[in-house]
């Protein structure tokens, strides 16, 4: 396999081609085929931005179509029948059944754009510059998504410049399942020496992915919806990766039956894994002047058709988030019954967690996680670990994986830890 070329022309910055280290040539939903011809079922999916696999043909076909028919590929925001099909759709498919109304504004491509905006939109629109994030929030690596972002790892990247605007408080279960850690936040919002600047947004991931597959409960986020309502502060959901269905729901903010004010979207939101993201806002907070947040790639047309594409196959009736429900049941049994066995017979405390198709093991270490992880990728598996030292074995499987690669990829797994620490 040749890499000498990757290794010597690519910066030392790359991450994923360091535990993968071979050649992929082609990929189809689950699997992934380096140039020996060798398969591997995909349990990373891009990070979350395959949630419909890859090279899905229903998607595939309507880009295709799209660029026989010499549509519009590059269009800064110009108005293009692919953005007005897309809004449609949109709107038919996903705002109206879930009784949602929201303005789109379209940033530069990627999750962190869509950060960067969404905060700068509530400073804007409140007039106050304090955002609350959480403890093992991850939301971007840009400076101002930096500065809501938790991790050293990535804060300290920074070379030496403070990240500022931003102030931290405890994520669901932080301080162990006995502690509401909103009582905290609610507890300074009262105290005029509490030291907290009244915020003008609150951003939090409903599940986060990078911080360990940390799952706030129901009951918390509807009382965190409170607690914004009740001091004028807008709430944001940061749903790049657990939205798009891969709860179960296609934003992840349903299960609590929570409306956020400022709801942000990339990764799967394409469809197709081309760069596409927005920032959903009630119509009252669209406080832009015009050009006041703009960008080169503010709206990808081949994303749109994609995107739209994706909205019609998958969300026009709820067969295909039960489906994920369901298949997010299967892994959780499994995930329960290896983290069993690492505790009980290897004394390893280990626990599972997650909603819908994102689900971790938290094995406790990140050696630990690293091991269970490198031998799934000998024998086929690719997978990735999260949290704040990689000791969460993470499944980001496409939504759409068959029962029977989903069963395989278990096994492998299962097998792995075995291999790896028996």
């Amino acid at each position: 396999m040749q890499t000498q070329t990757l290794e010597r022309m690519e910066s030392d910055v790359r991450t994923y081609s360091r535990s993968f280290p071979v050649v992929f040539t082609k990929a189809q939903n689950a699997r992934l085929t380096d140039e020996t011809g060798r398969e591997y079922i995909d349990f990373l999916a891009g990070a979350g931005t395959l949630n419909y696999g890859h090279n899905n043909p229903k998607i595939k076909q309507a880009l295709v179509d799209y660029l026989a028919s010499d549509g519009i590929v590059h269009g800064l925001d110009f108005w293009t029948a692919a953005k007005r099909d897309y809004l449609e759709t949109l709107e038919e498919v996903i705002f109206k059944p879930r009784g949602l109304d929201y303005k789109v504004h379209f940033p530069g491509p990627t999750g962190t754009n869509a950060v960067e905006a969404a905060i700068r939109l509530a400073r804007v629109a409140k007039g106050r510059h304090n955002i609350v994030t959480f403890t093992n929030g991850f939301h971007g690596v840009t400076m101002g998504a930096l500065a809501t972002t938790g991790n050293r790892k990535f804060r300290e990247a920074t070379g030496g410049i403070p990240t500022q605007g931003a102030s931290f408080l405890p994520y669901d279960g932080y301080m162990g399942e006995a502690t509401d850690t909103l009582d905290y936040f609610e507890k300074l919002l009262g105290d005029k020496s509490g030291g907290l600047d009244v915020p003008a947004g609150v951003i939090v991931e409903t599940v986060q992915g990078e911080g360990g597959i940390n799952v706030a409960g129901l009951d918390w986020l509807k009382r965190l919806e409170g607690i914004c309502r009740a001091h004028d502060i807008l709430l944001i959901v940061d749903d790049i990766q657990a939205g798009c269905g891969r709860t179960g729901k296609f934003f992840s903010f349903e299960h609590a039956d929570v409306v956020p004010d400022i709801v942000t979207n990339s990764k799967s939101l394409s469809g197709f894994g081309l760069p596409f993201a927005h920032v959903l806002m009630r119509p009252e907070l669209d406080k832009w002047k015009p050009g006041q947040y703009n960008g080169t790639f503010r709206g990808f047309n081949l994303a749109f058709t994609t995107a739209a594409a994706a909205l019609r196959q998958y969300w026009s009736d709820d067969t295909f988030e039960r489906d994920v429900q369901r298949k997010g049941r299967i892994v959780e049994e499994r995930f329960q019954k290896i983290a069993a066995w690492l505790t009980e017979e290897c004394g390893i405390e280990s626990s599972e967690r997650g909603r819908g198709l994102m689900r971790g093991i938290d094995v406790g270490s990140g050696d630990i996680a690293d091991k269970i992880t490198g031998q799934a990728f000998e024998n086929g598996l690719i997978i990735e670990t999260s949290g704040q030292d990689g000791e969460v074995v993470k499944c980001l499987c496409p939504l759409t994986i068959p029962d029977e690669d989903l069963i395989e990829a278990l096994d492998i797994l299962e097998a792995s830890a075995r291999q790896a620490l028996s």
